[in-house]
């Protein structure tokens, strides 16, 4: 079984969800602490003048805090209401997309829903997607696994609690702190993430392509057809 572990990102790029679709098991990794100026609570959407970060405003408490406990600003409804202009900006960047309004609906209603939990904000959305994606997984939260270690002996202990012999790691840093010998040792293959970002029809179409942007982008310039090209079948 083939297991793939990530934090609960805020509308995820594609590369998050081309490692769920590998694996047979997703770990959203919700214990660890908050990372600030990350991607846990933003994420970057084309708008006419290139790509835009938007934010979703969190409550700086302590530094320590973990993902599971970060809150949300608790605004809805007022002058400066944070849903309201997210939801704004998303329908005034993506309003020409052809598939802006039967793909976006689903993310804007989730993002209208009460609540002031940041990973159950992240989940609904990574969910939303997974649904318009076709991808079917089970989803674990590593927060209900009592979970220890720091870095590789946390993944390790992620794989050992699901009952994974293959561990499918990312692009990102897992490179310079995977100790693959442990992994070995304890029966656990390590296998590396080969992801080449597609090229597809992207509105606003006024600026270049632009990589690395939500999945939403994806789903409203190709609809139908996004699971596929996150797979490498586009036609």
């Amino acid at each position: 079984m083939i297991m793939a572990a990530h934090q609960p990102n805020f509308l995820p790029w594609l590369g998050f969800f081309d490692r769920m679709r590998q694996a047979d098991v997703f770990v959203i990794v919700d214990h660890v602490q908050f990372e600030r100026q990350n991607y846990q609570n933003r994420v970057l959407i084309k708008t006419d003048g290139g790509p835009r970060w938007i934010t979703v405003p969190v409550q700086q408490r302590a530094r320590e805090e973990t993902i599971l406990e970060k809150r949300i600003c608790a605004d809805a409804g007022g002058k400066h209401d944070w849903r309201r202009r997210l939801s704004r900006t998303l329908e005034q960047s993506y309003a020409r997309a052809p598939h802006f309004k039967e793909y976006a609906r689903p993310f804007l209603e989730q993002l209208s829903a009460p609540g002031e939990s940041l990973v159950e904000l992240n989940v609904r959305m990574i969910e939303t997607a997974m649904r318009s994606l076709g991808i079917e997984k089970r989803l674990v939260r590593s927060s209900t696994l009592a979970i220890t270690g720091a870095k590789s002996d946390m993944v390790l202990n992620l794989c050992k609690a699901v009952g994974a012999d293959a561990y499918l790691a990312g692009l990102g840093g897992s490179h310079q702190y995977l100790d693959e010998a442990a992994f070995k040792e304890a029966g656990v293959e390590v296998r590396w993430q080969r992801f080449e970002h597609p090229v597809y029809p992207q509105e606003p179409s006024v600026v270049p392509f632009a990589p690395g942007l939500s999945v939403i982008d994806l789903l409203v310039n190709c609809g139908p057809r996004s699971g596929s090209v996150i797979a490498g079948r586009p036609s």
